[in-house]
């Protein structure tokens, strides 16, 4: 089944996700309009000149999604979690919540074709184990999905790879996380993300109703410093900062580290290799794009104060 014509809704367009399945739909020849509130941002407007449709549209406001939605196939929802970089001082879980459940209305108001919603990995584990903050908002999101009937594709990513390209990871010549150093933990790249995005709203009677967890690779902490180092060619140990100092901080955010150390995402990861056999280990990943970002953190860093033990709490969490 091919779906009826080509036009998928993007939320979220400037973030790495929604950039990520942008470009993928762009380049499978779909018509893709790009919702941000900043239509004149250097990420709108590089996606304009990537041939998106960018559309203002607020996910606070249901009208504008559902105007902007008017007559298109598909819709890719994604929200940020607490802490995302670009995110409010102020943004909740709440506010996370209510943005993915506009997103649902304003796609059934519209009468979207497909929905495909970007959850976590281990979100279906609620309520059955306690699970972090941001696990339970994406549950929620999931189940009014579910509960609005939408034709939908839940994906649930692990933590993004891209997680370690930043300051809440690189400080002070070490990679620096919450995470246990020996428990091997998931990761994933956005841009394969964006990858399945495409090829799931590419085969609509294939992929709707389904939900499928999605993870790159599996290393430990140690291993992953030890591969940037080696790509970049510089000493990098892994030094794990104390969950009581992060828990000082960010109750949520100390919970999230511990339930990565014990226990986990539990995506399969053969099972993401069969739907996308091109999807990144974290050495391809390194070498592709990975190892150019971190390398460009870094000189922009070397002569800034390290970063904070806020910043470092992040790691357990994904960028949108």
């Amino acid at each position: 089944m091919e779906p009826p014509q080509k036009t998928v809704v993007v939320t979220g367009a400037t973030g790495p996700q929604g950039t990520a399945v942008t470009r993928h739909l762009l380049r499978d020849g779909w018509q893709v309009r790009a919702l941000t509130r900043d239509p004149n941002g250097p990420g709108a407007v590089a996606l304009a000149r990537a041939g998106a449709r960018v559309v203002r549209a607020r996910m606070e406001d249901v009208d504008s999604l559902t105007a902007a939605a008017e007559g298109a196939w598909g819709l890719f929802s994604v929200q940020p979690t607490v802490g995302s970089p670009g995110t409010a001082p102020d943004f909740t879980a709440e506010d996370e919540v209510r943005w993915g459940m506009n997103v649902a209305e304003a796609a059934h108001a519209a009468g979207v074709g497909h929905l495909v919603f970007t959850s976590v990995a281990g979100a279906d584990r609620h309520p059955e184990e306690k699970v972090p903050a941001n696990l339970v908002s994406k549950w929620r999101i999931e189940r009014h999905i579910a509960a609005l009937g939408l034709p939908a594709t839940i994906l649930r990513p692990v933590s993004f790879m891209e997680n370690f390209t930043g300051g809440y990871a690189l400080r002070d010549g070490t990679l620096s996380t919450g995470l246990a150093p020996d428990v091997p933990q998931q990761v994933m790249a956005v841009d394969d993300v964006g990858a399945v995005t495409a090829l799931a709203f590419s085969r609509p009677q294939e992929w709707i109703g389904r939900a499928v967890a999605l993870a790159g690779d599996e290393l430990t902490p140690v291993r992953i410093a030890a591969a940037i180092g080696e790509a970049l060619g510089i000493p990098l140990p892994y030094v794990r900062i104390p969950i009581d100092a992060i828990r000082a901080l960010s109750e949520d955010f100390a919970y999230a580290n511990e339930w990565l150390n014990t226990l986990g995402y539990r995506a399969d990861l053969p099972a993401t290799r069969r739907i996308h056999p091109a999807v990144m280990d974290f050495g391809t990943w390194l070498e592709r794009t990975g190892a150019s970002r971190i390398a460009a953190f870094l000189d922009s860093a070397r002569d800034s104060a390290p970063g904070s033990a806020p910043d470092s709490a992040r790691a357990a969490g994904q960028e949108a």
